[in-house]
């Protein structure tokens, strides 16, 4: 709702101050990584949290920014941004082991550059989903490394999925304000890392303590069924042989599959009922399967009228309405 209320009111930004507890334990994370390689204190000056389109995600992007792509659960994608202050200052203490009072160099980030923070930056990413173990935060947080590193921005328009981002924001100041810089972490607002856990030795208690307790279950639960595998099978066609045709089969032997379709695909669970149909197509290059807009609802029309103790002929109508479309 929130991202629905900014678009309503152009202009109208929302960030939560401070970042609530992802931002408060994005800080920590990132201050320990330096410190821990680099013995560099710093700062964080105006954290904020707040909730992005793709293309208010990419306006905020600092000029020659160096820009960490990230990969989490389920193949999403997120940003680590570094602005050319902070680039520099963390270039310049492994480099030389101090920092300097020149201004940054007006240049692009290289593959050097990426390649010398990756390892802070990674750290820094590993904290914070250790910091966010108990917390809801976790969902959206977990799980992120970094792939690669973009040299130009323009591009991240099409590698990036146009849906809402989380982006934890600030300018970090590094040791005696010798060098500062925009720190953005970018990550898809609607999660798929995985839920928080029960803390050990909690202990369900009454009221609202009890509704938590029993929210984190809940969650904990889900996560576990949600990590369950479910094959599905895509089928064309389907052929009757007798067992001696089959047994006579030889590589090169062609099999006629009559009326069959690419665009009338059958989607199988494991127990080889129908589920949805679609067509065959392409999506980036790889083979994929269009769902027809309305193959699931009569599936759950079956469903239902089963739940309701239909008798054999409904069901059997059901069955050759939903069919194999072979």
């Amino acid at each position: 709702m929130e991202a629905i209320r900014r678009k309503l009111v152009p202009g109208q930004q929302q960030p939560r101050p401070q970042g609530g507890a992802a931002g408060g334990a994005w800080r920590l994370a990132f201050a320990r990584a330096v410190q821990e390689a680099m013995g560099l204190e710093l700062r964080f000056d105006s954290p904020r949290l707040a909730e992005l389109s793709l293309a208010e995600l990419l306006e905020t992007l600092p000029e020659r920014a160096l820009i960490a792509m990230l990969e989490g659960p389920k193949g999403g994608l997120g940003l680590i941004v570094l602005g050319p202050g902070l680039m520099a200052g963390l270039i310049e203490m492994q480099t030389f082991g101090r920092l300097t009072a020149t201004d940054p160099l007006p240049r692009r980030p290289t593959r050097t550059d990426a390649a010398m923070v990756t390892g802070v930056l990674d750290t820094a990413l590993a904290g914070l989903a250790a910091a966010l173990v108990t917390d809801p935060d976790r969902v959206w947080t977990d799980g992120f490394r970094i792939t690669s590193h973009i040299e130009d921005p323009r591009p991240l328009g099409l590698l990036l999925e146009d849906i809402a981002y989380r982006t934890l924001t600030a300018e970090v100041v590094l040791g005696k304000a010798e060098k500062s810089g925009a720190l953005i972490l970018a990550l898809p607002a609607m999660g798929c890392g995985r839920q928080p856990e029960i803390p050990a030795g909690a202990v369900v208690g009454t009221g609202a303590g009890a509704a938590a307790q029993a929210l984190l279950f809940r969650a904990a639960l889900s996560a576990q069924v949600e990590e369950a595998e479910v094959r599905l099978t895509a089928v064309i066609a389907r052929l009757h042989l007798p067992l001696d045709r089959v047994m006579a089969l030889r590589p090169g032997d062609s099999l006629p599959l009559g009326s069959a379709r690419i665009d009338r695909v059958d989607l199988e669970g494991m127990d080889g009922l129908r589920i949805a149909g679609g067509k065959m197509g392409q999506s980036r290059g790889q083979r994929a399967l269009r769902l027809n807009p309305d193959s699931r609802p009569a599936a759950r029309e079956v469903m239902d009228n089963i739940a309701r103790g239909a008798g054999p002929a409904s069901l059997e109508a059901d069955m050759r309405r939903l069919g194999t479309g072979t």
